[in-house]
């Protein structure tokens, strides 16, 4: 079977690093598909303005993986890098086809536009530019199971750290922005394996340079700017 991109999908995040590690924990991150011009027809999505949510199943274009080699145990960032899971029992981008799945809200479609139609959704997990091979309508009488089991991310889920901002920066950045980019920030975007107690941080979100450290559970933001061509990245 062979498949091609139907869209892309541009996002807040232009940079693996600080892209929240589920859709759906950032309420605000917002982004835009636009579909290739071969599908860009306002009749492939009529109907879609009678739902709410959207399925996306999209490439993750940054995983490093060996397609020659089965790797079939990996590790959940969820449980802190000590354990290993099934490649099939997790998440992860480091899978064979290297295929995403996301449960995104809908905030509105635009029909004239340019490169209408577009989609505007939120709760977004995706690298800005990623490609996107379908869209499907979420339905909650078959797709929300309330009896489900959590298994191993149930001591995980609400694990969130406290944010803090050093200086004052409501003149630089819009509410709304600053809103998305401490929901960001209190899912502690550092690697289970590489968490430094007052080491300097550096995340791209929308146009800016953000710079954090965290210490004792807070994260204090140090500075924000905007990204230009020297903006080197900080991990």
């Amino acid at each position: 079977m062979n498949i091609e991109p139907i869209a892309k999908i541009y996002t807040d995040f232009p940079e693996k690093f600080g892209i929240p590690r589920q859709s759906g924990l950032v309420e605000h991150s917002t982004g835009r598909i636009v579909f290739e011009k071969k599908y860009r027809n306002v009749l492939a999505i009529k109907g879609l303005e009678e739902f709410s949510h959207l399925w996306l199943i999209w490439e993750f274009s940054k995983s490093n993986v060996n397609s020659e080699k089965f790797v079939p145990m990996v590790h959940p960032p969820k449980l802190g890098g000590e354990s290993k899971k099934g490649v099939f029992a997790t998440r992860s981008p480091f899978r064979p086809n290297k295929l995403g799945l996301s449960s995104v809200k809908i905030l509105k479609i635009d029909t004239n536009c340019n490169e209408s139609p577009v989609i505007y959704v939120s709760g977004i997990d995706i690298l800005s530019g990623t490609s996107i091979y379908d869209i499907k309508p979420y339905i909650p009488y078959t797709d929300c199971h309330t009896d489900a089991s959590e298994g191993y991310t149930k001591d995980t889920k609400n694990k969130t750290i406290n944010v803090l901002f050093e200086k004052d920066f409501s003149g630089f950045i819009s509410e709304n922005v600053k809103k998305a980019l401490i929901e960001v920030l209190r899912q502690d975007p550092r690697a289970a394996y590489n968490k430094k107690e007052d080491y300097i941080y550096g995340m791209a979100f929308k146009e800016f340079d953000v710079r954090f450290i965290v210490k004792n559970n807070v994260l204090r933001v140090v500075d924000l700017c905007y990204r230009d061509a020297d903006f080197k990245e900080i991990k």
